[in-house]
């Protein structure tokens, strides 16, 4: 009789190698993690590691794959708002708030190491970012039409920069400091109207 096979325990389980490993990686870095080390921090067998994953490389993306369809769901939501800026805030919030987690330097260090080892890897990051980077472009679009947004911007360049300021938060994260509200400083005046140029002195 064939093994059945719980599907909601595998979830479970591999969601436990994933953040075991991320905590990991990020405290000694990828080469220095074993597979042995990553099932012992899960709680799991030795070679549950191997059961739920092609290799270790596939451990790494996990980390960064769960990230897809919580995006989306970011972008759906927010762009379903009526307020645009309030929308795009919203999002800037909710992608910053994850460079106060104390695991976010050391992934960010072994995401550049990885980089040039893992094409996957790099898709994985690509497609997150262009699904991020749609929902800016789009909600940037709409408040340039209701007139919230400076009519002078490119949406999708504002997008782009919108990424990179957050992207910054992540380069620069100290889990001591909340970088939400000097990006929502920054984003706010990269979308707002310029100041109407001042009158000649009389």
């Amino acid at each position: 009789m064939a093994r059945t096979v719980d599907p909601a325990r595998s979830a479970a389980r591999r969601k436990a190698i994933t953040q075991a490993a991320a905590t990991l990686f990020a405290e000694r870095g990828f080469e220095n993690t074993s597979a042995a080390e990553i099932a012992k921090a899960a709680g799991v067998s030795s070679g549950s590691v191997f059961y739920y994953f092609a290799d270790k490389r596939a451990v790494f993306r996990s980390i960064f794959e769960q990230d897809l369809p919580t995006s989306r769901e970011l972008v759906r939501r927010c762009t379903a708002g009526e307020d645009p800026v309030a929308s795009i805030l919203t999002m800037v919030d909710e992608l910053s708030v994850e460079a106060m987690d104390p695991i976010a330097p050391g992934l960010l260090v072994e995401i550049l190491r990885q980089a040039g080892k893992d094409p996957e890897l790099m898709q994985v990051i690509g497609q997150n970012a262009a699904i991020l980077r749609a929902g800016f472009a789009e909600l940037v679009e709409r408040g340039i039409r209701t007139g919230a947004i400076d009519p002078a911007l490119d949406p999708h360049e504002t997008a782009e920069a919108i990424e990179v300021v957050i992207d910054g938060a992540f380069v620069n994260a100290d889990p001591g400091r909340d970088p939400r509200p000097m990006l929502r400083r920054i984003v706010s005046k990269l979308l707002s109207h310029p100041c109407e140029p001042a009158g000649e002195p009389a």
